[in-house]
Formats: C-alpha cells, structure tokens, sequence
C-alpha cells in the first residue's frame, strides 16, 4: 500500500531539514527521506579511536543571521577559536589577532610588522562596505539585486583597492580556505558578507561536533526521518506527486527536492512537469587531514596560514584544533587538521606531503603524528561567482520545489536560508 502525506522532503541537510521544521510549524503533514544512514548532508562528524572528526573541516559561526534565529547555539556547547590567523612567515610563526577580542596577543600582533601602514590602509579600503552591508540586504524580500552596485570577483575588488605584498597574501590564502578555491574567483560582495560575518561573531566547533547542529534540527520533528531511503523518481500522477523510493513509495501534495546539486538536478528533470533546478552549479573539493599528536605543535587556538611568497606545500589552512575544542580529543591527545583544495587539473596530496607542510608552518616535528582520518570531499561547496544575487525560486514546476546552499549562498546562512524561503514558497502555493 502506497503511503501519502502532504509534503514530501527529500534530503536531510540543513536545508531540507529547515524546510520540514517549517512546514510542520505551520501544521503540515511532513515526511523527511535521506539516502545516507544518518541526517547532516555534507555535515558528518565521524568517531575514530576516541577522537571527533568531521567530514571536512567545517566552523559554525553564531553571527549568521539564520544561525541567531533559528539554531540553539547554547545547545551546541559551542567551542570558539580565537579572532585571528596564525601567519607562516619565513622567520617564524606570526600572529594577526583582533585586538579586542584577544588583547593578550595585541603586543605579538603589533610585534609581527603584517600590518603595515599602506597595506593596513589597502585593506580597510577593500572591507570598509562590509560595515553597512548585511545579510538582509542580500535576502531582502526574493528581489534579484547585487548586494552592491557592481559586484566583481574577489580577486579583481583586492587588486582595486591597491592591497598588495604580505597582507595580500595572508587574505588570499585566509580567504581560500574558506572558499575553497584559490584563483579569487568568488563574488566580492559574498567574500564581504563572510567578512561581516567574522567580524561580529567567533566561528568555533560543536562539544559533539558539526554534525551535533543537523541533529538537532532533525530531533524537533514530530516524524523521525527516514534515512537509507533513495528516491529514483518523482512523477506527477493525477492531482498528486508520486515518488518512488528503494523500498518505498509515497504520494504527496508537494515535494521537495533538498539533495546536493547533482541529485536535485536529476529528480528535478525527471519529473513529468519539466523544468530545470536552474543549472547544475560546478563545485569545489577539499581534502582533510587529521592527525594525532602527543604534544601539540602550537599552543595557538588560531587558524594557520602560509603566507610566504613560496608556500612550502598545498595546505590553505591548519588548525590544532584541541586547543579550541579539547572536546574533540581523548585525555592526554592533541588533534590537528589540515586543508588541502583538489578538483579537476589538480594534483592530489599525499599524506607524507601534507604532514610535512602542517609541520613547516608550526615550526614542528611532526614525526610522531598519527593518521586519524582522511577525507577527499570532491562536492564540498558551490561557486559562488558574481554577480551575487538574491537566492532562486524555490518553485521549479507545479508541486516541486528545490532547496540547499547551492541555490542561495554556499553557507550555512545559505541552506538554512534557502530551506526558509522555500518552505513560504511551499504554503504560499496553498492559496493559488
């Protein structure tokens, strides 16, 4: 016997998992099925000999907007990093720190010399609209606008503002490991949004790790969801959608389509309504390390960079990361991540080779380090080129729907933005 309700949610990640919240708020019968074996999408956090691990190095930053408002970060027993880099300089290790946030390392900031007067000023240049622009301005509303009047590549607004030498090394390759991409190819007005955003809030790691944030948005739903169910097909039939499933099959009113990119364009084509899901957008991997140490190589709680004109190998970032999140970690054990980018044309780094250039930029021995775990994410995080506009319809024919960062901004602000607006798109449709 066929099994119905009235809206179907196809996918698990924070956007379809925003969605469903939403849609069960507002008295909907709501159904969420995920292929994988447990919620989180691209947000895995893995149990390896007693260490936490998540699936790529991800950061949640309570200063999101849609994190403020729909996430209940104090839940989370949130465990921040310091408001800084740690800078790999030919000399040593530097330190570029908020001043107010990390007053004891004002005296190592100012000391480094990275914030030279005409490149400090560069600088300011470039971040100055982040003051005044917001989220908001962005989402407003479902309009189609830039958040600025011309929006550029990131690359192209850095070269504008003049910003040249050291500094500009250390935010290509700050930004990098955030974007995931190396070439400044991302929309400016993004990487100013992302800026805002690190300027008014921490970034730091769940006590049970990243995927600890899915699970509880999945816990406020009245109908678990199911997991281990992939859906092959979604076919309108009469005045309902059919969907058909491994092992199962469903009738809903409406359906929603919250998978990564690849998988929301397949069902969105399959279905008997036509129309696309927009175009499948290209995206970005990374490759993540995570080794065990006995001491830790820094007693920094920083991200690090490798700033000189030569890097010493393919990391865009590292990170100790029990000294931010000592959660992470058994007693007496330090862990440490590192991030590689890998795609198409690039080479993919062997562990030897990331080992060796984690312990360059510590100053460290590294030869005691452990394997933990390894993880090649080829579908990390959509392009997000310019100009930046405001998130697509969620509405792609009658009864489907398309939610996920790949249809807003390749953020956590993204997806559970995306999973909000579609979730008015969905109820709005009632009335038609």
């Amino acid at each position: 016997m066929t099994d119905s309700c009235e809206v179907l949610v196809v996918g698990a990640g924070l956007a379809g998992l925003q969605c469903a919240r939403e849609l069960q708020a507002a008295g909907r019968d709501v159904r969420v099925w995920e292929a994988a074996d447990d919620v989180g999408g691209r947000i895995r956090t893995e149990h390896v000999d007693g260490f936490l691990v998540d699936r790529g190095f991800q950061v949640l930053n309570p200063a999101y907007p849609a994190v403020r408002r729909w996430v209940d970060v104090s839940a989370l027993e949130l465990q921040p990093f310091g408001a800084g880099l740690g800078v790999r300089r030919d000399d040593g290790l530097a330190v570029l720190a908020h001043p107010l946030r990390e007053p004891q390392l004002i005296a190592r900031t100012i000391g480094s010399g990275l914030a030279k007067p005409r490149e400090a000023a560069a600088l300011l240049r470039w971040a100055a609209p982040a003051v005044v622009r917001s989220w908001r301005q962005y989402d407003g509303g479902g309009r189609r606008a830039a958040v600025s009047g011309r929006d550029v590549t990131l690359r192209q607004a850095l070269d504008d503002a003049r910003l040249a030498g050291e500094l500009r090394r250390v935010v290509d390759r700050f930004f990098a490991g955030v974007l995931l991409e190396d070439d400044g190819s991302t929309s400016n007005d993004f990487a100013r949004l992302l800026l805002r955003t690190f300027a008014l809030g921490v970034p730091g790691l769940p006590r049970m790790g990243m995927q600890a944030l899915p699970r509880q948005l999945a816990a406020s739903l009245a109908t678990p969801v199911r997991t281990g169910i992939k859906v092959n097909s979604i076919r309108r039939e009469g005045g309902s959608m059919l969907v058909r499933a491994s092992g199962a099959e469903l009738r809903a009113e409406q359906v929603v389509v919250a998978t990564d990119p690849a998988g929301a364009e397949a069902l969105a084509l399959g279905n008997d309504g036509g129309g696309a899901a927009g175009g499948l957008p290209a995206m970005k991997g990374v490759l993540t390390h995570w080794f065990a140490a006995g001491e830790p190589p820094s007693r920094l709680n920083l991200l690090c960079v490798d700033a000189r004109e030569r890097p010493g190998g393919p990391l865009v970032n590292t990170a100790v990361v029990s000294n931010a999140a000592p959660g992470y970690t058994p007693a007496g054990r330090h862990l440490v991540q590192t991030s590689a980018l890998f795609g198409r044309g690039r080479p993919l780094p062997g562990d030897d080779a990331v080992r060796r250039h984690a312990a360059e930029i510590y100053g460290a021995d590294a030869t005691g380090w452990e394997l933990v775990a390894r993880h090649e994410v080829p579908n990390a995080l959509p392009v997000q080129p310019p100009p930046l506009g405001s998130p697509q319809p969620a509405e792609i024919s009658p009864g489907v729907f398309v939610c996920g960062d790949h249809r807003a901004t390749a953020s956590i602000q993204g997806a559970l933005e995306s999973g909000h607006l579609t979730a008015q798109a969905v109820l709005r449709a009632d009335f038609r």
